[in-house]
């Protein structure tokens, strides 16, 4: 079904707003794939935090025209399903666990701000930890001498009241 002017300048503008926020693009020819595995691929998107949408490519340049994506640009060539997202990680891992899974969902590129990402980058930064898992691994190093200085605080007065019970202890024992 064409699109008229109007329902383009407003899938330009979604777009637009998407990549104005977005750390990665993950572009991949979805050729083969039916529509059962197309949902699966949208629950997981969704699910990360991915924005994912099958657009035209002439569509998609003009959203990236002018913005830290352009480069990308050359690359919108076939039938393509775009993975957008500000986590850096989470879209390259969406698109690539779900490609492992289903040969017909192909990679062909992508890119982060001024600069393209190979299909091997995209494979590299699929096997990094998520943001969300930087921030827990740091909150949990951070809170180790914390709770460890609390443990050594604790430790004084627990062995103050040892003390005492021992004494008392030992003086309930001791005839009088």
């Amino acid at each position: 079904m064409a699109l008229n002017r109007e329902a383009k300048a407003v899938i330009i503008d979604d777009v637009s707003a998407q990549v104005a926020k977005a750390q990665a693009i993950v572009v991949a020819e979805y050729r083969g794939l039916d529509v059962a595995s197309i949902t699966e691929l949208r629950r997981k998107a969704r699910d990360a935090g991915v924005y994912l949408r099958v657009l035209k490519n002439t569509l998609v340049r003009r959203a990236l025209n002018e913005t830290p994506f352009e480069k990308l640009t050359d690359q919108l060539v076939g039938p393509l399903i775009y993975g957008i997202s500000e986590d850096p990680v989470a879209a390259a891992k969406v698109m690539n666990d779900f490609a492992k899974a289903n040969e017909a969902l192909v990679i062909k590129g992508g890119a982060m701000p001024n600069a393209l990402i190979t299909i091997d980058g995209i494979k590299a930064l699929a096997s990094l930890p998520s943001r969300d898992e930087l921030l827990a691994k740091l909150l949990g190093t951070m809170q180790a001498p914390v709770a460890k200085f609390v443990q050594t605080l604790n430790e004084v007065p627990s062995k103050f009241v040892r003390t005492v019970a021992a004494l008392k202890d030992q003086r309930e024992q001791t005839p009088a």
